[in-house]
């Protein structure tokens, strides 16, 4: 009696076990968040173009290499350079500074940095995930900083921010 019953609260522990094995193991979820189909290997990010009128130098390719390391930590893909089973190629349309805290004087008494990106995202095995779409981040600065003193942590904010929702469009489908 005792065997039946410590054999039965073994089966009742393995039988939630093998289903979360089986989901992971046939590619239909990651505990990363991702949904990507088994049989998609490869991913090329391709360097984000700058086309924004105002210029940052650095923009680029801090948001190309953020979103090849978040592609690189979150899933199994194996990154090309080219022809890869997903693809994204990226532009950044803009990036602007406009007040949004006026006070009783008409003065700012705060500023946002805002980053416009467009990408355009393939998916070489499932066609019809195909999407062209575009993402924006902000974040906020005190007017009485320059943007020179806060533009490098306020970009990375915008750049981790924007690397997640593409990375949820893409391959998590959220």
């Amino acid at each position: 009696m005792l065997c039946k019953t410590i054999y039965g609260k073994i089966l009742k522990c393995l039988l939630p076990l093998s289903c979360v094995f089986l989901t992971v193991s046939c590619g239909i979820y990651s505990f990363s968040g991702t949904s990507i189909q088994a049989d998609v290997k490869t991913v090329t990010i391709d360097y984000f173009e700058y086309k924004a009128l105002r210029v940052n130098p650095s923009l680029s390719n801090d948001m190309t290499e953020a979103l090849k390391d978040k592609f690189r930590k979150l899933t199994n893909l194996e990154q090309v350079e080219m022809d890869g089973d997903l693809e994204i190629v990226g532009e950044i349309t803009g990036y602007d500074v406009k007040a949004t805290a006026i006070t009783a004087n008409e003065v700012a008494a705060q500023n946002r940095l805002t980053v416009n990106v467009k990408i355009y995202f393939t998916n070489r095995k499932y066609p019809e995930d195909d999407f062209e779409k575009s993402f924006s981040a902000y974040a906020d600065y005190d007017s009485m900083q320059s943007l020179d003193a806060v533009e490098s942590t306020l970009c990375s904010e915008i750049i981790e921010k924007l690397c997640e929702d593409i990375f949820n469009a893409t391959v998590a489908n959220w």
